[in-house]
């Protein structure tokens, strides 16, 4: 059981982190060439009108004045409006638009390298130097050393363009997709913003619906045309998960095995082999649980690396997140987008190591000692 003070001190010690990331977006960006006045009036616009425009953001203040009102403004999640990619618009309202884009591919992405490479690197360890092994290891390698950027249209070209078993970019079918809104069964999306969940949620409702008040136990008969839109946006996620998936279930099959195989030549374990405990517990009971433990370092940050892998992932697919909104807002100078992206990640960062360390105190409480 973890206890409560030893959450409440790991959420204190993330107020120190995220001062420090505000701080340094802060200095790069007042550091970094241009003028944000004349990036939104344009290179041509009067000197009068440039000046009056910078008086108005606060830019004439002194440095230590707008450090104070940027942190102000940041404890209250107000990043400012878009100077370029979406003008005059809430940055706050255009992440929240592209954030569960990235959110959703990264989740799944470790989930898919979680529910492969853990299996598989206890498989190789505990079959050490056996053929399983050896092919484990190489396709461990492999999928180490192939990068996001090669895979991602590799899967491309052998699933969607060989096979044609999956859609080659975007999110869901096209006939769902109606003015910059699916509206599926009366209904508006996005509800979540993940796009896999929403559409469960809307068809599973039209389904029990109609059970209820139509076609009753006659609907199971036309069950996939009720989750049409769900099995759609399914198929659009394979090959993006898939990529993202790869590097990271090769990462964790490497040192799960390296893990695993440090545990399992333990005294403890030794000594339930020698009670005459089967192989299948003391691996999966007094084994796998201490193996996890540096593992599960790993994961936290596999995390941070897959939302950074996102950004080519959805380049590739088409899929227009987080990653590419922070690409197009470098590009465009365009500050406060910049800089309330890059706080965005830095918290979703901090909070997946909370969830490490959490973790950490289930799996070995003497951690919260």
């Amino acid at each position: 059981m973890v206890s409560k003070r030893f959450i409440a001190k790991r959420l204190l010690l993330l107020v120190p982190v995220l001062f420090g990331v505000a701080t340094v977006v802060f200095a790069i960006l007042h550091l970094a060439p241009g003028d944000p006045a004349r990036v939104i009036l344009g290179q041509r616009a009067p000197t009068q009108q440039v000046v009056q425009l910078r008086r108005e953001l606060g830019l004439n203040d002194p440095i230590w004045v707008q450090y104070g009102r940027f942190l102000a403004d940041t404890a209250q999640l107000d990043f400012g409006q878009s100077y370029q990619i979406a003008k005059g618009s809430p940055v706050w309202d255009v992440l929240a638009d592209r954030l569960p884009v990235t959110i959703e591919l990264a989740i799944y992405g470790q989930i898919t390298a979680i529910l492969l490479g853990i299996p598989l690197g206890v498989l190789s360890a505990v079959k050490q130097d056996s053929l399983t092994d050896h092919v484990t290891r190489i396709g461990a390698l492999t999928g180490i050393s192939v990068p996001i950027f090669w895979s991602g249209p590799l899967v491309l070209l052998v699933f969607a363009t060989f096979l044609g078993w999956l859609p080659t970019s975007g999110r869901i079918g096209s006939t769902f997709f109606l003015e910059d809104h699916w509206v599926l069964f009366g209904t508006q999306l996005p509800l979540t913003g993940m796009v896999s969940i929403d559409t469960f949620i809307l068809d599973t409702g039209a389904f029990v619906q109609s059970i209820l008040y139509g076609e009753g136990l006659g609907a199971f008969a036309s069950l996939t045309e009720y989750y049409a839109s769900f099995i759609s946006a399914v198929q659009h996620l394979l090959l993006p998960v898939l990529t993202l998936g790869i590097y990271s279930m090769a990462l964790l099959s490497r040192m799960m095995r390296s893990s695993m195989l440090e545990v399992i030549r333990q005294d403890y374990i030794r000594t339930a082999r020698a009670k005459g405990q089967g192989e299948r517990i003391t691996i999966l009971k007094h084994g796998l649980r201490n193996a996890l433990i540096p593992v599960i370092t790993v994961i936290g940050i596999q995390f941070g690396t897959l939302l950074g892998g996102a950004v080519l992932t959805e380049t590739v697919f088409g899929i227009g997140g987080i990653g590419q909104l922070l690409v197009a807002a470098i590009g465009a100078t365009d500050y406060p987008l910049v800089q309330g992206t890059v706080l965005v990640f830095a918290l979703l960062f901090t909070l997946v190591n909370l969830g490490v360390d959490v973790t950490y105190s289930y799996l070995d409480p003497r951690i919260q000692q």
